[in-house]
């Protein structure tokens, strides 16, 4: 055989020993420490965007497919990769995919990586059973054509979709039921695209609400009157809990797939505009807080805080409404750029850009509600940024991949008001100073890191009224885990946690039954948990007294189809956590 054939053949048979034996090991390593799996489930959800209404695009560069071939392995992309490397392939959480980069490498090379997976965080799809040899051939072959477009979405798609159900002056002028509505749960029910309106005094489901597709968050009108939820899909419902039985008065979808919502909460412009920010197209849109007409669309396409690259597709993740200014604070993710948006003029919009770091995505607000503390996630960071002053205050080194939901604002023994976050890729729990004034030197810094039950964690939780600080762990790998929570005792965090078997108190039979997102009632001295199960399966809510941690409540109801997040109506709405 010729050098110059045999040369690429032995760089083959190499890249083939060292996946195979990383596969071996290190996949081994990272079952075993929650890791591994942990990210391939968090980062492997489907795209909210409908393969079909992309356009198939078989060139002639590319490998020959058929088009079935072709819309079989588009399947796969939406529901495997495009959360990882982007519809566009252009890189976000993963690397880029593009075919400059695919074609180079050649269908052999990307067969084995797609197989094995690689050190940098690839899942090992074939030999992990996940795809079979067929699909893994179909893949390589498909990633060496270019990209199925989603389509755009503007104003005109958007205002096609709008819905006025029910007309703000035929609403009702007061509160037509006996609910304390203050102390309702919307529940995300995430395969039936529904959310559960559940009464926090009584337990019992007030109403089932048709809405978007795995609704990510309720968000609450200041005024706490309205309920906004986002699907997946990007469908948005506003519910009027004034209404006899509350239900949805108006609806539109504002893009292809999103994540977030929030209403305007500055004084003088209560409720007054809503907001929703789009993974597709990577845009947000500012709407009547009444109606949600849309008014205004601002692109979110522009170049990264690091190496100042264009990306095609920086994502809208977080969305919080400012207390010291009138506006909205909007995490762009691959760009790493946290947008100030002022609201004041939206005919003359002023939006602020502060440079933070790439993998924005989730966070929440100190107990002062001045700063508000995001994660970039694969970046290991927490970003700091001062509302007041409207400037970055500090990039906080953690680890690895903080997701603190919205976190949780607890007085440490030792080191004063802190904010705290869990992990996806360990089980840290990191608490980090946010008291300025009394504690300058302590501030913006990481004063105490707690061990958990492991990685996989995506919700910490506590109340100004509690004493107890509660951590899930739904996407480890070990049942155990996954299916208890963990407690930690605030005032004395060094004595370790308690397990609560909370999946076991739930009785619901066969199933993952997931334990995630605690969530406090109004009063604080109640925590619900979701055991999120099949959709086939029985799921149920779990009432835990916070003061005893005993069971005071399964809520089981076959209405309850695969409940993941719970938003409390006053702790929403008032940024209580």
């Amino acid at each position: 055989m010729r050098a110059d054939t045999l040369k690429p053949v032995l760089a083959l048979l190499a890249t083939v020993f060292f996946f195979c034996v990383f596969s071996i090991n290190t996949n081994a390593q990272t079952a075993k420490k929650g890791v591994g799996e942990t990210e391939l489930r968090y980062e492997g959800a489907p795209s909210g965007i409908s393969p079909e209404s992309t356009k198939d695009m078989v060139d002639s560069d590319g490998p020959p497919m058929s088009l079935s071939e072709f819309s079989h392995s588009k399947k796969i992309f939406f529901e495997r990769c495009a959360g990882c490397h982007g519809v566009l392939r252009k890189g976000a959480t993963g690397k880029p995919l593009t075919t400059d980069i695919t074609r180079e490498r050649g269908s052999e090379y990307l067969k084995v990586f797609i197989t094995y997976g690689s050190p940098a965080g690839m899942p090992n799809w074939g030999s992990s059973g996940e795809m079979t040899a067929e699909e893994v051939d179909l893949m390589a072959r498909y990633l060496q054509h270019e990209p199925p477009l989603p389509p755009e979405w503007g104003l005109e798609e958007m205002r096609g979709t709008w819905q006025v159900v029910v007309k703000p002056e035929d609403r009702p002028a007061k509160k037509m039921n006996d609910y304390n509505i203050e102390n309702v749960f919307s529940v995300t029910l995430r395969d039936s695209g529904q959310v559960a309106l559940i009464d926090g005094d009584s337990k019992e489901i007030i109403g089932i609400v048709d809405t978007g597709y795995a609704v990510h968050i309720s968000r609450l009108s200041a005024s706490g009157r309205y309920v906004y939820t986002i699907g997946r899909d990007a469908l948005i419902n506003q519910i009027d809990m004034w209404m006899e039985k509350p239900d949805t008065v108006a609806k539109i979808k504002v893009g292809m797939e999103a994540r977030s919502v929030e209403i305007s909460k500055f004084k003088g412009f209560e409720d007054k505009f809503a907001i929703a920010g789009t993974y597709w197209p990577p845009q947000f849109v500012i709407m009547d807080g009444d109606t949600l007409e849309p008014l205004k669309i601002v692109s979110t396409r522009g170049m990264t805080v690091d190496t100042q690259e264009y990306h095609p597709e920086p994502r809208v993740a977080a969305i919080v409404a400012s207390h010291e200014h009138p506006e909205f604070i909007v995490n762009v993710k691959e760009t790493g750029k946290i947008l100030l948006v002022n609201y004041e003029d939206i005919n003359n919009l002023q939006v602020t850009t502060i440079g933070a770091a790439r993998f924005l995505h989730d966070g929440g607000w100190d107990s002062t509600k001045r700063y508000f503390l995001t994660a970039a996630n694969k970046s290991d960071i927490i970003a700091v940024v001062d509302a007041k002053e409207q400037r970055l205050e500090k990039l906080i080194d953690v680890d690895k991949i903080p997701h603190p939901g919205r976190g949780a604002n607890i007085v440490d023994p030792e080191h004063g008001p802190v904010w705290v976050t869990s992990a996806l890729g360990n089980e840290k729990i990191t608490y980090i100073g946010t008291d300025p004034v009394n504690n300058p030197d302590k501030a913006w810094s990481v004063v105490r890191v707690l061990k958990g039950q492991g990685g996989g964690s995506l919700f910490v939780k506590s109340h100004p009224n509690s004493k107890n600080l509660w951590v899930d762990t739904p996407l480890h790998p070990d049942a155990s885990v996954s299916q208890s929570i963990a407690v930690f005792n605030i005032d004395d965090p060094d004595a370790g946690y308690e397990v609560l078997p909370i999946a076991e108190w739930a009785n619901v039979g066969d199933g993952p039954k997931r334990v995630v997102q605690p969530e406090y009632n109004k009063a604080g001295d109640e925590v619900w948990f979701s055991v999120w199960n099949g959709k086939e399966q029985r799921s149920a809510l779990v009432v835990v007294d916070d003061k005893t941690r005993k069971l005071k409540k399964v809520i089981d109801d076959e209405r309850l189809i695969t409940p993941t997040g719970k938003f409390n109506v006053y702790n929403t709405g008032h940024d209580v956590y």
